[in-house]
């Protein structure tokens, strides 16, 4: 039996339209080690165990099956406006008319009338396919080019209008393309979807959203140790091996994974880790209901920070890149490709 806490109990966040978002959430990425199945039977568990947050997305392959647990849930555990479904849109559909048939396909499989939040997915048109190795490339493959992304955007804008879409999100942008989505966007994005955890705290980018009335959605918030095998490289950290996340889990009787997701709250992220186990995905509900952090251990957790990307995005790389490190503007400026000309830089108008 799944032991279950009151939803009520559950702190939420206000978004900047006013509506409110739950401060944790169950993460559906599974799919490179469970069935959709596995991921369905969790998201089930979860939502009796008393998650409302549920992300998801076209690529994870998994929609239809979850679609039919949310279809039981909303009919016997909470209402549809108690839950908050969230979907993004993959690289192959950046087209307009492609981003527009991508969500209705996801409200479909998930068997809602209206989705609270629409991502896309990464900034990158690209296509690769599942279990893809870290060398392989799209041929057809190009970089962050800021008209294109905006007919994307927005197409979706439209989905707002008619009210099949509550909010919209970005989702592994940085500080120059979040500039300029804000700039051109009819409708701001009220979510960023980010990789977030000890040792990848990005300092910078979440300030940056936080001012700008942006949510920050925290994924891989234990530092992903099940993230593909594309993604792993020798000189990764294990945020849960560090001395200082280890001390604070002693302090407070807790596996050291607890101590990621109360920092994460108390930051003010969303964080959204994803288990197949019952008992994991309940005592990260539990860990941000009680015994929060200390204000000395939250500065402490400062001292976490590494600079350590784990989800370093290699294989929507495009012809002509150097490395990884193009995808994130770390010079911050966004690269351009001849083929398709230069994004505008950050300053002009």
């Amino acid at each position: 039996m799944t032991s279950q806490i009151d939803a009520r109990l559950l702190p939420s966040r206000v978004l900047a339209s006013g509506a409110t978002i739950p401060v944790i959430g169950m993460g559906t990425f599974g799919s490179d080690r469970y069935s959709a199945d596995d991921v369905a039977t969790a998201v089930a568990g979860a939502i009796r165990s008393g998650y409302r947050l549920v992300d998801c997305a076209a690529v994870y392959g998994n929609e239809s099956q979850i679609g039919a647990v949310l279809e039981s849930a909303i009919a016997d555990v909470a209402p549809r406006e108690d839950l908050f479904v969230m979907s993004k849109v993959w690289n192959d559909a950046h087209a307009p008319e492609d981003a527009v048939a991508s969500v209705h396909r996801s409200l479909q499989h998930l068997r809602l009338d209206y989705l609270d939040a629409v991502f896309v997915h990464w900034p990158f048109p690209n296509h690769h396919p599942p279990h893809a190795e870290a060398g392989m490339r799209d041929p057809h493959a190009r970089p962050y080019v800021h008209e294109r992304y905006m007919e994307t955007w927005h197409a979706l804008e439209n989905l707002v209008d008619a009210g099949l879409v509550r909010h919209l999100g970005t989702s592994n942008v940085t500080i120059p393309k979040l500039t300029l989505i804000l700039e051109d966007a009819r409708i701001a994005p009220a979510l960023i979807e980010m990789e977030l955890h000890p040792c990848f705290q990005q300092p910078e980018l979440f300030r940056y959203a936080v001012d700008h009335d942006v949510q920050p959605i925290g994924y891989s918030p234990l530092g992903s140790p099940s993230r593909p095998e594309r993604d792993r490289s020798d000189d990764d950290l294990v945020d849960v091996d560090h001395p200082i996340v280890q001390r604070i889990a002693r302090n407070h009787g807790v596996h050291p994974a607890l101590v990621c997701l109360k920092w994460a709250v108390a930051r003010g992220q969303i964080p959204i880790p994803f288990s197949v186990k019952q008992e994991q995905y309940a005592a990260n509900l539990a860990a941000v209901l009680s015994d929060p952090l200390t204000p000395t251990e939250l500065e402490d957790m400062r001292g976490v920070e590494r600079n350590n990307r784990l989800i370093k995005g290699q294989v929507f790389l495009w012809d002509g890149s150097e490395s990884w490190l193009d995808l994130w503007d770390v010079d911050g400026t966004i690269p351009g490709w001849n083929g398709y000309g230069s994004p505008r830089a950050q300053g002009d108008r």
